[in-house]
């Protein structure tokens, strides 16, 4: 089978929004980047300081795998996340639907594996 110009164009351009996107949930935001990244951002947030940059999910979902079953932004620190960046990716854990994961508790945040 041979594609048109035209339809590969469409194809590649379907192709291109299927890997790439912005998802927002309620505090945070995962962008999937053409380059294969993943960035985890605070919702609304428009500086450098709110986000942090995942060479893929996948390497985000490693993080979370390694996780104990429940953890808050200091066991984060232990993989070198510092400041609000590590509220914001127990947040993004719960908030996200494709990690097992919910918010034990406010304060201090804390997040727990489900099953």
């Amino acid at each position: 089978m041979e594609l048109s110009r035209e339809d590969a164009a469409e194809l590649r351009d379907a192709v291109g929004d299927a890997l790439t996107g912005r998802e927002e949930f309620f505090r945070t935001a995962g962008v999937h980047r053409e380059d294969g990244s993943y960035v985890v951002e605070r919702r609304g947030a428009d500086s450098a300081g709110n986000s942090v940059v995942f060479e893929s999910f996948a390497e985000l979902r490693g993080l979370f795998d390694r996780l104990p079953e429940t953890f808050d932004a200091e066991t984060l620190s232990a993989d070198g996340f510092t400041g609000s960046r590590r509220h914001m990716l127990v947040r993004h854990f719960a908030e996200h639907p494709q990690f097992p994961c919910t918010l034990a508790s406010r304060n201090p945040l804390r997040g727990e594996k489900t099953s």
